[in-house]
């Protein structure tokens, strides 16, 4: 299936928040991308045209607190069924009963609990870097805590209030590239090199960032892209997710255990941490993702899966969506 591609379109749709700022392109079966941190719908520029080609009407959303989707200054406003909340206003508003859901990142995560808690609305799912692993275990914030010994864990380090925008927000350009870096195949830390997921106390956590280099995915255009969103909003809004963890682990506590039925599709990167923190949860999808059609490793690719590697993704992507049920 193939056609024209139409223009990119901008559009503000209301949400819970107030608005979702969202791009499309092409026209038929809707396709809703969510981006994770720190990015924005920028992240699925590589995806947009080719499911535009394909048949598809492919939506790149801000997620709330990020770009020009609202950002509301309450940091309890930023919980995980929020953001379910929002992705199914956005289907409606676009004038869609039920949508298939990908995302990356947090994305990831956020389209998984979009398809658990709302079945009704997201017919079938895809995970990039990040794998499904259904609620249960302690409290989040103790797990991150019990993590890295005399180090901190990033996400800990990302929970505390204005802690990370104070070191973020005076130079959001660098700390940008040197984080998109850190987390890249081509120019990640070596083995030995000290962890760019920890914090030395008293440190920063771009201490251990690459200096001077940009990824071969990332232009100076899309950096300048990316950190002109930031430079604008603030980090606070994007941040905000991170510090609703334990919020989330009690409002989702219904779920606990629960697999995810609908089709799924989960590609994850060989170099990227989360493929090798959750093998386990990868090892569980015959259980927790029953209707899982396929899975794939992308060897030698970092975090930014979509990015790093479009024209595989792309192929992955569309080959999947191929394969469901109309």
């Amino acid at each position: 299936m193939s056609q024209q591609v139409t223009a990119l379109t901008h559009r503000l749709v209301p949400s819970p928040a107030g608005r979702i700022h969202l791009v499309e392109q092409g026209t038929g079966p809707l396709v809703l991308l969510v981006h994770g941190f720190p990015e924005s719908w920028y992240s699925w520029r590589h995806q947009l045209p080719v499911l535009a080609a394909a048949g598809y009407r492919a939506v790149a959303v801000d997620v709330r607190g990020y770009g020009r989707s609202s950002r509301p200054g309450d940091t309890a406003a930023y919980r995980m069924l929020d953001l379910v909340d929002d992705n199914a206003a956005a289907v409606h508003a676009l004038g869609e009963q039920s949508a298939v859901i990908v995302g990356h990142d947090w994305g990831a995560a956020i389209a998984a609990n979009s398809a658990l808690v709302r079945p009704d609305v997201f017919r079938a799912m895809g995970l990039l870097s990040v794998p499904y692993a259904p609620r249960g275990g302690p409290r989040p914030s103790e797990v991150f805590a019990r993590m890295g010994g005399d180090e901190e864990f990033y996400v800990s380090y990302f929970q505390e209030p204005g802690r990370a925008e104070a070191e973020i927000e005076p130079d959001v350009r660098g700390w940008l590239a040197g984080f998109f870096a850190a987390l890249s195949a081509d120019t990640m830390p070596g083995p030995g090199a000290p962890a760019p997921y920890f914090v030395s106390r008293g440190g920063r956590l771009r201490d251990r960032f690459p200096a001077d280099r940009l990824p071969a995915w990332l232009s100076e255009n899309d950096l300048d892209v990316y950190a002109g969103e930031f430079e604008r909003t603030g980090m606070s809004g994007a941040l905000n997710r991170y510090r609703n963890m334990d919020q989330d682990w009690e409002d989702l506590a219904r779920f606990a255990g629960a697999p995810i039925a609908q089709p799924s599709l989960f590609i994850g990167g060989g170099l990227d941490a989360p493929t090798t923190w959750m093998a386990d949860a990868i090892d569980a999808y015959p259980t927790t993702l029953p209707g899982l059609v396929s899975s794939h490793i992308l060897d030698g690719c970092g975090h930014w899966i979509q990015q790093e590697r479009p024209a595989e993704v792309n192929r992955l992507l569309t080959d999947w969506l191929a394969s469901l049920p109309s």
